[in-house]
């Protein structure tokens, strides 16, 4: 998007800047102030850095709420206010090498330090928790406020009080001191809270940096006593006694009074030194054991820092080098199968926990064996052909709501006693044989029914919206009956009131239930023994077949009966069955063989039977086509259409009751052939089916 920054007219640079402004102000509000973050950190600073280029082409435009001279939230309600003694300011961002450098050499110019003059900086983590300005004074805490706006905070002294890592008296400090820093919350107290939250009903949380803020922002400091929050020291404002004349110094004097400070701040000479401690942090990211987001670069000498003094909102003298926002390292820690309904054995990565784009990962699907071993779908090599193995170091992509994925493997780190991963051949989950068959990526269990995997998946399927959406019979339910033997295929849902006699009494004692909950879900079964054909089909969870072909199938057989006998017809997958089966629009060969393949295996089809003898299936009627001139008849499409969509022109053939199909055929009634037309129209030719031209077929059903 920032390339289309030089074609703005001003219009749209005014327009763009107040959408700008309005988006960052929500985001800001969001995150600093609700503790519920609308946007990733990527997007938010893409926004930012969007903003600023426009401002910077047009610098007349610049908005007074603009989003360059703001910091954070405005306090929220409910807390007092405190107006900072010394602004808390946020940091300038670089996200690659080069600005790294960028960096030095702007700091060196405005000091008027040649390149080969001394220049150190302190690099530390970036913490991704909320930052917080503690007062002492005459050694005792007397304040803690939030950041806020940067120039005035909420009060939060009676929570800061609960946590351990924050003094309440010091020795040997300034009378005046106001320590800085970040308050976390450590991966494995998060997920302890998580699961406490969990257990109790009440709200879970997304990540580490949103349990923190909401715990710290509590109006009762009972509950923020209650949560795990810890908290770093790295920074002081208002002072009445110098704490040393380096950064670094002044991080030492906070450590002997007493704070945490992160052990992993060090002192660097230029950017070269700040690059590798960089990566050297990155590399340690999943194992620290709470989050960060980046590196912090500031300039250690004080004097310097107070030379080069601050922009509207930043520093000069500091600026956070981010992470990618979507990739992070971490250590593979199992890899392990999962059989889907189709009886698909896919791998997931289990991963040392990290959080990437702003979601805790500790899975990731690994696609199939071929991704495992390093090699795409024909064959060629991914990743440079290095192979995933259990203990390796691995990259993880995430962006949006994308399932993450492992991108890179660093083999520098593969442990000596590593063993390439072996697929199994057979299913974890009920010992039958996984094959996997020419031309397909996935290995398959070949159990069917007997798998219970696939059994569980089917039946939750079965019960899903789409399909036969059973009030109260959803995925959890389905695992408990199925785990209690009470229901082993889709014709036992149906039967269960018939087998447990009014099934209430059984039922109501169960934990989750009451007799009415009970009487309810009985009901609720009952009310769908009647299904239209197409929502049965789709609800059996044949391979290839989804719910908008389910329909398009049910619409060319009309009734369950007819099509069963199609299917039996079309077993061989020759004859004229087989050819009108793959002759309806939008089904093919490899859908069609997966109908066929499905009603020919005896489990399968007893299963399907035993399920059609409790249910009502209605016909598939199409709309009332009285007059219709193509009413029942076959047409098929070829070539270009010009006046209308392909799309739209099938759609409007179904509703005047045609019948559109994929190939021309004996039973073709009519061809519209529209420039372009090739081999159907040829053979139509042959069959002597009536071809129309576009126009011809718009006169015939009364649209010219």
């Amino acid at each position: 998007m920032a390339s289309d920054i030089e074609t703005l007219t001003e219009d749209e640079a005014r327009e763009a800047l107040a959408e700008l402004a309005r988006a960052l102000a929500d985001a800001n509000t969001a995150y600093h102030g609700e503790d519920a973050p609308q946007m990733s950190d990527a997007d938010y600073d893409r926004l930012k850095q969007r903003n600023a280029r426009i401002e910077a082409r047009f610098p007349h435009l610049k908005r007074e709420d603009s989003p360059s001279d703001r910091v954070g939230a405005a306090p929220a309600e409910g807390f007092s206010k405190v107006t900072h003694a010394v602004a808390m300011l946020s940091l300038s961002n670089v996200f690659d090498d080069e600005e790294v450098t960028e960096f030095d050499a702007r700091v060196r110019k405005y000091l008027g330090l040649g390149a080969s003059d001394p220049l150190r900086y302190t690099a530390e983590p970036k913490i991704d928790g909320l930052s917080l300005s503690l007062r002492y004074e005459g050694g005792r805490l007397v304040q803690a406020a939030t950041r806020g706006d940067g120039a005035v905070g909420e009060n939060v002294t009676a929570n800061a009080r609960t946590i351990d890592d924050i003094p309440v008296t010091l020795e040997g400090a300034p009378d005046l001191l106001e320590v800085r820093g970040e308050v976390y919350m450590s991966h494995a107290d998060f997920e302890a809270l998580n699961d406490r939250q969990a257990e109790a009903g009440a709200k879970t949380f997304a990540n580490p940096r949103n349990a923190a803020a909401g715990s710290l922002r509590q109006l009762d400091s009972a509950i923020t006593k209650a949560r795990p929050l810890r908290f770093f020291a790295y920074a002081w404002g208002a002072l009445s006694a110098p704490l040393a004349d380096t950064q670094m110094g002044g991080i030492d004097r906070l450590e002997k009074l007493g704070f945490a400070t992160n052990p992993l701040t060090r002192l660097c000479d230029g950017p070269e030194e700040m690059l590798a401690h960089y990566a050297l942090i990155e590399e340690q990211r999943a194992t620290l054991g709470y989050d960060i987001d980046g590196v912090v670069y500031k300039v250690d000498d004080l004097a310097l820092q107070d030379r080069l003094g601050y922009r509207s909102t930043t520093p000069r003298w500091a600026t956070a080098h981010k992470f990618p926002a979507e990739l992070a390292w971490t250590r593979l820690e199992a890899i392990d199968i999962q059989v889907g309904r189709t009886g698909a054995l896919s791998p997931v990565a289990r991963l040392h926990p990290v959080t990437v784009g702003g979601v805790v990962v500790s899975n990731a699907t690994l696609h199939n064996e071929d991704y495992i071993r390093g090699l795409d779908s024909k064959g060629g090599e991914i990743r440079g052909g290095k192979d995933i193995r259990v203990g390796d170091w691995v990259q993880v992509y995430r962006a949006g709501d994308v399932i993450p994925k492992v991108a890179d493997v660093d083999l520098s780190k593969r442990p000596k006693d590593s063993a390439p991963f072996t697929f199994p051949d057979t299913c974890p989950e009920c010992g039958s044989d996984a094959v996997r068959e020419p031309g397909d990526a996935v290995r398959r269990c070949t159990g069917g029914l007997i798998c219970p995997a696939q059994a569980v998946e089917k039946l939750k399927h079965f019960v899903s919206r789409a399909a036969f959406d059973i009030e109260g019979l959803g995925a959890k339910q389905v695992e408990q009956f199925y785990a209690d033997g009470w229901i082993a295929e889709p014709a036992d849902i149906f039967t269960l009131k018939a087998r447990y006699g009014s099934g209430v009494q059984q039922l109501k004692n169960r934990e989750g239930w009451g007799e009415k909950s009970a009487g309810n879900l009985f009901q609720a079964i009952e009310d769908k023994r009647e299904i239209p054909f197409g929502r049965l089909l789709f609800s059996l969870g044949i391979r290839h077949v989804g719910e908008s072909a389910s329909n398009l199938i049910a619409l060319h057989y009309g009734n369950w009966p007819v099509f069963v006998q199609a299917m039996d017809a079309a077993a061989d997958r020759t004859g004229a069955a087989w050819e009108d089966l793959i002759g309806i629009d939008g089904v093919g060969t490899v859908m069609a063989g997966s109908l066929v393949k499905t009603f020919a295996q005896e489990r399968e089809r007893a299963s399907i039977d035993r399920l059609v003898d409790h249910l009502d299936v209605k016909e598939a009627k199409r709309a009332d086509t009285t007059g219709s001139p193509v009413a029942g008849k076959t047409v098929v499409f070829t070539g270009t259409l010009e006046k209308m969509t392909r799309a739209e022109a099938k759609a409007r053939a179904e509703r005047l009751g045609a019948k559109v199909a994929g190939s021309v055929s004996a039973k073709t009634d009519i061809l519209v052939a529209g420039p372009g037309a090739g081999s159907k129209a040829k053979k139509a030719a042959e069959l002597g089916v009536e071809t129309l031209d576009e126009d011809g077929w718009l006169t015939l059903i009364g649209a010219s």
